[in-house]
């Protein structure tokens, strides 16, 4: 299989033309988290502010939403500055999937573009991971969640094998430095800590951008 080009998740119609969704998002997590809710709360409430977001492609920058021939990509959006949440857009390419995981945080899953598969795993009475339940198929637009709580192991493929994917995720701590583990079939659980594929942050404070007629000739 060819390795896809490095524009082949770009957003088929047009370019994104501005990223102020993904602020309005932002803002709006971080109003209703001051408020302090409880998780149920979060999940529901938050979820439906990330189902707002991800229902139109228009917002994210060409430079998230890149594949790799070899490995997904976890790029950071924004972290929150107390590390209460962070947003990443993770971008598969064709055929890609993550190992069994946890997250030990809450955490919301927004289909941007293509398909992926989310398949929950338990642990049996030896601690071996076995699929719980059927995988789901999460189309763009829709929202499903993850949690110590409700069910935290889980792993995500691409349900393409011919073409990138993108999901807007969004945990319940800066993820990227969130200790967690991998579990394979045939050993213990492994420690990893994932970080994150960019070296840079979106801008997404410039509202000079938001409409063309606001701004000012130089």
């Amino acid at each position: 299989m060819s390795a896809p080009s490095p524009t082949s998740a770009a957003r088929p119609l047009q370019a994104a033309h501005s990223i102020a969704p993904l602020r309005d998002f932002i803002v709006a997590l971080g109003r209703l988290l001051d408020e302090k809710p409880d998780e149920p709360r979060i999940l529901k409430e938050g979820g439906a502010l990330l189902a707002r977001l991800v229902a139109h492609d228009d917002f994210l920058p060409e430079a998230y939403a890149q594949p790799h021939p070899t490995y997904y990509q976890q790029y950071l959006l924004h972290a929150d500055s107390t590390e209460r949440f962070s947003v990443v857009s993770f971008v598969w390419g064709p055929g890609q999937a993550t190992p069994v995981h946890d997250h030990t945080v809450w955490g919301l899953i927004g289909m941007l573009r293509g398909a992926e598969y989310n398949q929950p795993f338990a642990l049996d009475a030896t601690g071996r991971p076995v699929p719980h339940g059927a995988a789901s198929r999460l189309e763009p637009g829709a929202v499903e969640a993850v949690s110590p709580a409700i069910g935290d192991l889980h792993r995500v493929s691409n349900a393409f094998p011919d073409r990138p994917s993108i999901s807007v995720h969004v945990y319940g701590a800066n993820i990227g430095g969130v200790h967690r583990h991998t579990y394979p079939e045939d050993g213990p659980p492994k420690p990893f800590v994932s970080g994150y594929s960019n070296a840079t942050l979106p801008n997404l404070w410039d509202r000079s951008k938001d409409d063309s007629r606001d701004r000012v000739p130089a």
